[in-house]
């Protein structure tokens, strides 16, 4: 079962890249991803300094490929391009189908606090595939999740790929709402956010919601440290025409602004559930029907757990893992069917077993 299958790690081996490579490696095992390495060069140079950067480039890509096989890893041959590093960068993602860039925010420059590099805007303006920013000296340690909403499609899209990541992390998840004025309009903010939220899958989470007023990239840069929150997950704005105008104005000032590492989605999740077509031993499909369910994928989770019942109807982990389930989605009528048909099996197996031994006795 694949929930982030391919990575594209976009590396300029800065002093930052390594902890970028941290990451991508972390994250890829969370997730048990492919990753596939990438160095853009510059084409406006002569013959030689082109060689020789060429050289040094695919040194440095072939370490990073080690450093990732070393990790047990998944990882394809590295990628090594000349132009634009952001036109680039953004094609090849969709040209390996990649389910996330993952990216450098930039070096530290004339005092800025919170850097992020023109590159990485430029990416993330463009690209329709999420994309994971990370922070200088921000090792992936997520404990602390914050999704904003404005109660759209989009919103909602990153909300959902927020809480599979917080179920991966059993990281805690904040999901923010800001109202712009307080009245009227914040009861209708409330009331909104309760409807918005009724038909996404939470159980299993600690997660709390959070409504503020005032203007949404200052009250989202306002709670990010005093939540200590490690991961910003939010959607983008997308439409064609001038890129600076292809993020939303709430998420390029946040992410200019933004202390902690992040990710961005516009029309792609990052998370895209992938079963393997040819699972057929039944251990495979218990396993994972569990990590379906500890993942929030209620439904297919069932779905394996009954392929187990269709191989062996008296596979007893099934039935109480459906009764898990059901336990989980509030459905007590179900889980109590499922739970009693386990016990069933292995009081008539108990029975068996007894019987087989008396007659061994009686016919010694």
């Amino acid at each position: 079962m694949k929930l982030l299958e391919r990575i594209l790690l976009a590396s300029d081996f800065s002093d930052s890249s390594e902890n970028v490579l941290g990451n991508a490696i972390e994250f890829g095992k969370i997730f048990q991803s492919e990753v596939i390495p990438i160095h853009i060069l510059p084409d406006n140079v002569d013959k030689k300094v082109k060689t020789f950067l060429q050289e040094a480039a695919t040194n440095k890509l072939n370490q990073t490929v080690e450093k990732i096989k070393n990790e047990g890893l998944a990882v394809r041959n590295p990628l090594l391009e000349f132009g634009s590093p952001s036109e680039i960068i953004t094609q090849t993602a969709v040209a390996v189908n990649a389910n996330l860039i993952i990216v450098g925010a930039g070096e530290r420059e004339n005092g800025v606090k919170f850097p992020l590099g023109t590159t990485t805007t430029r990416i993330i303006q463009k690209s329709e595939k999420p994309v994971f920013v990370v922070k200088k000296d921000k090792p992936l340690n997520v404990q602390h999740i914050l999704c904003p909403v404005d109660f759209s499609d989009t919103s909602k899209q990153a909300l959902k790929n927020a809480i599979t990541i917080a179920h991966r992390f059993k990281a805690e998840l904040t999901i923010l709402a800001v109202s712009e004025t307080e009245g009227p309009p914040w009861t209708s903010t409330e009331k909104a956010f309760g409807h918005f939220l009724e038909k996404l899958n939470l159980s299993g989470l600690s997660w709390h919601k959070e409504i503020r007023a005032g203007q949404a990239a200052e009250e989202i840069l306002k709670i990010i440290p005093a939540k200590m929150i490690d991961l910003l997950v939010m959607g983008t704005v997308g439409r064609t025409g001038l890129s600076r105008l292809i993020m939303g104005s709430v998420t390029e000032k946040v992410v200019r602004e933004v202390p902690c590492s992040f990710i961005t989605m516009k029309s792609e999740d990052v998370i895209r559930l992938q079963l393997e077509n040819d699972i057929r031993d039944i251990e495979n499909h218990y396993n994972t029907g569990m990590q379906l369910m500890e993942d929030g994928f209620y439904l297919e989770a069932i779905n394996q757990f009954k392929v187990c019942l269709n191989i062996s109807s008296m596979h007893v982990p099934a039935y109480f893992g459906i009764a898990k389930v059901y336990e989980k989605m509030g459905k007590t009528d179900l889980s109590k069917v499922y739970r009693n048909s386990g016990k069933e099996i292995i009081d008539r197996l108990w029975y068996e077993k007894i019987e087989h031994e008396v007659r061994s006795l009686k016919g010694s």
